[in-house]
């Protein structure tokens, strides 16, 4: 099995606002830069975008590292949670709605296609591949203005 790396990163220009997502995927040695946005979005939505779209563009099952600096994501994921929500009708165990569950489940059908592990950094804190991730959405949303 192929092993990728990925980093993911989004960004918003006001909550709800103008949004960008970026990811970066490396596979021997080769980097993919990738990036998106929407006019009126949330920056939970772009987070889960941008690792939507990552994992989209793997053409076969992967060993996959996603590095992000949202915490929203990385637990989630890596706890079980969203699963959980899913189970529960997308409601959370506080009995109150998930949030983005069309972003959710469409992840969820992406990370079973795949091993994935996980690793939560620091957001600004010089992670070089998460910098550029920011500069990536940053970028993009500001584009959309």
């Amino acid at each position: 099995m192929k092993h990728v790396d990925i980093y993911t990163d989004g960004a918003c220009r006001g909550n709800p606002g103008v949004g960008g997502w970026g990811a970066i995927l490396v596979y021997n040695g080769i980097e993919k830069e990738l990036s998106g946005g929407e006019r009126e979005t949330t920056n939970n939505r772009m987070e889960l975008t941008a690792v939507i779209v990552a994992l989209s563009r793997l053409k076969e099952p992967c060993e996959v590292t996603l590095c992000s600096d949202s915490k929203y994501v990385i637990d989630a994921l890596q706890l079980g949670w969203a699963e959980g929500w899913k189970k529960r009708g997308w409601v959370k165990a506080d009995k109150k709605p998930a949030l983005n569950p069309d972003l959710w489940d469409k992840l969820l059908t992406l990370v079973a296609k795949h091993k994935l592990s996980y690793v939560w950094v620091k957001g600004h804190e010089g992670h070089p591949y998460n910098e550029r991730c920011d500069a990536l959405a940053t970028a993009y949303a500001d584009s959309l203005k």
